[in-house]
């Protein structure tokens, strides 16, 4: 299918990455939920969560190479060991399930998320031991399955009371640890195919452009204006998963 596309497929996939990572340079987090559903309307996503997972960690890297002496290290930490347990889990699944069974559960999930982040509830800070075990788990469960596990860990960050600064440093932290063990699963079971890799060479420009866009309107754009209109985007990038046939 990867091979068929034509020159107006690339050019639409080009802004979808471009919006994507643009948001991520805004907001520190995001780019897969706003990449992956659009980009699964056309493309499988077992190319697409792939694909997407290395230039997440691409992202990642950059952010922490320069944000790395904000993270809160100690708090990430404790959720990454549950990391590998939910890239086992998910692994074993998205063998042995329908694909477009999949892309309907991503469109679920998605409209869920989007909701949240338009009602965006006012958390206590919790230290509870499981909060760093639901969000290791469920965030490379779901990350692994769908590309979007980013949520389970900012909710876990938000419940810590982080500043802005300290949130988005272990945001891109935890994202380049996550996506490496993600990216190990994915190796493993051979869904880095030379199509993969040579559409993710393609891509890396698009994505640091779009990065270094997303970094200047960081300062002069609200994160919650931002989450507000992210949200409604994806209830209809959502419902537009449920649709496909």
């Amino acid at each position: 299918m990867i091979e068929t596309l034509t020159s107006t497929d690339y050019l639409l996939a080009s802004l979808i990455l471009v919006s994507a990572y643009t948001f991520r340079g805004v907001a520190g987090f995001g780019s897969g939920l706003v990449a992956i559903p659009l980009l699964a309307l056309f493309l499988p996503l077992t190319f697409v969560v792939p694909f997407i997972s290395i230039l997440d960690i691409s992202a990642s890297l950059i952010h922490t190479i320069h944000t790395r002496q904000h993270a809160a290290w100690k708090i990430m930490l404790r959720a990454l060991p549950f990391a590998v347990i939910g890239v086992a889990v998910a692994l074993f699944i998205v063998k042995a399930i329908n694909t477009l069974l999949l892309v309907k559960a991503l469109g679920v999930f998605i409209i869920i998320f989007a909701i949240y982040s338009l009602i965006s509830p006012s958390l206590n800070k919790n230290d509870s031991f499981i909060w760093p075990v639901f969000a290791g788990f469920f965030g490379s469960f779901i990350g692994t399955l769908f590309g979007t596990g980013g949520p389970f860990y900012v909710f876990y960050y938000h419940l810590q009371k982080m500043d802005k600064t300290v949130f988005r440093a272990t945001c891109a932290a935890t994202f380049l640890l996550d996506g490496l063990i993600r990216a190990t699963g994915f190796t493993v079971s051979g869904f880095y195919t030379t199509t993969v890799i040579v559409n993710i060479l393609y891509a890396l420009p698009v994505m640091f452009l779009a990065m270094t866009i997303g970094e200047h309107l960081h300062t002069n754009i609200t994160q919650r204006t931002f989450q507000r209109a992210i949200g409604v985007f994806l209830i209809f990038s959502g419902l537009a998963l449920l649709l496909k046939n």
